[in-house]
């Protein structure tokens, strides 16, 4: 019978051939070095090079490598949910494939967790080869963030981290399709810590989050967490039509009790334009959280998995959905006190 694995390592790529070789080098160096069993679960995103080829072969080379390949690009949040649907181990370490966060932590937040913490996730000191601007609009997310929301999500950390089976198990049952994982893992509790370590410059390749992406991700980590973007819309609502009544009477005092009168149009279109554009943003706020209404209420599955590599299904095509039933190394269906 085959050694179930006591450590899950789940790498998410996308488009990464110039990097996958030394990821996987690294990670086993690391690994190996911890004298216990363990899989490395390679999730492709949808990638449009070489890295499904690559992946095979690294599954090929190494029985303890497996691949998830998508049917198309899901989003890197999805993908690591994927991973954690197909787990294995007790301890669930979640890395991107860039190599930026360095693998040798891994043996650091493995003692974290033998000594009970539950989740131990890395937090980014200095940020090399990194922009101010990229570090500048980090702080402010993050800030914003942890503002907005009810949720402790810790600041200047990402999604590098360790989490125990429980947690893995919880994650696997949240379904919601906009997903943000480290809020989530935030907000499902336990036991928590950090380890504190410099961030690297990226080994090869370019960035898969440009600007439109880190703004698009920032608004669905904001509005899966808050609801007080509505309130501040609701605010703002008030103090408009406040602000348009107070005018009003102005002009009726102008009319009635002086000889003045407003002179032009000039200043009733600029105040049409900011009433009709405070408007049209009340309601785009709005449209944000009906929007993930009616993408919660399609219920379809939020990844498609074209073939499996190195699984017991292999090479079969699976929806990612609430009826999977995850499964240990063994096949078996995983039953709540496995490990």
């Amino acid at each position: 019978m085959t050694t179930a694995p006591r450590y899950t390592i789940l790498v998410p790529a996308h488009d990464e051939e110039a990097v996958l070789g030394e990821c996987h080098r690294r990670l086993k160096e690391v690994m190996d070095s911890m004298g216990e069993p363990y899989e490395m679960i390679f999730i492709d995103d949808g990638s449009r090079d070489r890295t499904a080829e690559i992946l095979r072969g690294l599954a090929a080379a190494d029985a303890r490598v497996k691949v998830l390949s998508f049917s198309r690009n899901f989003g890197h949040q999805v993908a690591i949910s994927a991973g954690m649907d197909h787990a294995s181990g007790s301890a669930v370490i979640v890395i991107d494939a860039d190599l930026q966060d360095p693998p040798g932590i891994i043996p650091l937040m493995i003692a974290k967790w033998k000594e009970g913490y539950d989740v131990i996730y890395g937090r980014r000191g200095h940020r090399r080869g990194e922009s101010v601007f990229k570090r500048g609009t980090a702080f402010l997310f993050y800030r914003v963030l942890r503002s907005l929301t009810d949720v402790d999500i810790p600041s200047d950390v990402g999604d590098f981290r360790l989490i125990d089976r429980k947690v893995c198990d919880v994650m696997a049952s949240i379904r919601e399709r906009n997903r943000f994982v480290r809020g989530i893992i935030s907000w499902v509790g336990f036991k928590q810590t950090a380890v504190e370590y410099e961030r690297d410059k990226r080994f090869a390749g370019k960035t898969k989050y440009p600007l439109s992406k880190m703004v698009s991700f920032a608004f669905d980590a904001i509005i899966s967490f808050s609801y007080r973007p509505l309130k501040l819309a609701s605010f703002l609502g008030l103090f408009t039509s406040f602000g348009g009544f107070v005018y009003f009477a102005y002009v009726l005092y102008l009319k009635y009790f002086t000889d003045r009168t407003v002179q032009g149009w000039t200043s009733i279109i600029a105040l049409n334009l900011i009433f009709n554009g405070i408007v049209l943003l009340i309601l785009g706020i709005m449209g944000e959280y009906i929007g993930r209404i009616y993408d919660e209420s399609k219920a379809r599955p939020y990844y498609v998995v074209r073939d499996k590599t190195g699984f017991e299904d292999e090479g079969r095509a699976t929806p990612g959905n609430a009826t999977e039933t995850p499964r240990l190394a063994d096949g078996r269906p995983r039953r709540e006190g496995d490990r």
